[in-house]
């Protein structure tokens, strides 16, 4: 979420890999929550380090007037954090917490000494019957709106493209369930910010051939 904005902001950031789980000393001191991302602004008035990705997000859209990422409408502004709180909250709590945990984190272990063995089943289905309740939902407000908020592209595209990728690296979303859900995701995977996204990989894990494809 947070390179996606910048990307859209059109700022120019060097990015450093910081695994969660070996945070280094050094990074930790950075920031109380000693948990990435966190972006560290050079500025003429001193150095500010804002952390996490919707802090972030904010800092880089109200730091620069181009490339708007909130509309001048207040109700759309509302929408689009409302639905950042979404992903960031519900949907976390809902798919990421069964999907990617069981998916990623045992990818990221298998690496190690540790024996996770394979995913549960049970687990997966979870996530999935609730991924299902969550695109079902974003149907009906595509039904009704040009993008997630409204009528502009928003931090509520970018919180929940963020996400979508990442399922999509793992190949669990069905598309084809939901057409205005994947026009809506092909318009996003189109933009020249995705880019660098799409070009992410994770030792352990193979995205599907569609993963990259802008015209899937």
């Amino acid at each position: 979420m947070a390179r996606i904005a910048l990307a859209e902001k059109k700022l120019k950031v060097r990015e450093i890999i910081v695994n969660p789980w070996q945070i280094e000393p050094e990074f930790a001191d950075l920031t109380a929550e000693a948990t990435p991302p966190v972006l560290i602004d050079l500025t003429q008035h001193g150095t500010h380090v804002i952390s996490g990705a919707r802090a972030i997000t904010e800092y880089a859209n109200d730091g620069s007037k181009r490339n708007p990422l909130l509309s001048e409408d207040p109700f759309e502004r509302a929408e689009a954090r409302r639905l950042c709180a979404w992903f960031d909250e519900r949907f976390t709590a809902d798919v990421d917490a069964y999907i990617l945990a069981e998916k990623v984190e045992r990818a990221v272990l298998s690496q190690t000494e540790y024996d996770v063995g394979p995913a549960d089943p049970d687990v997966l289905r979870e996530g999935r019957l609730n991924l299902t309740e969550h695109m079902i939902y974003l149907t009906t407000l595509l039904e009704k709106r040009d993008w997630l908020a409204g009528r502009h592209f928003s931090l509520g595209d970018i919180a929940a493209a963020a996400h979508f990728s990442c399922l999509d690296f793992l190949g669990e979303i069905p598309w084809r369930d939901y057409p205005m859900v994947k026009e809506w995701y092909q318009k996003i995977k189109s933009r020249p910010t995705f880019r660098a996204l799409l070009a992410d990989r994770q030792p352990g894990l193979r995205p599907p051939r569609h993963y990259t494809d802008l015209d899937f």
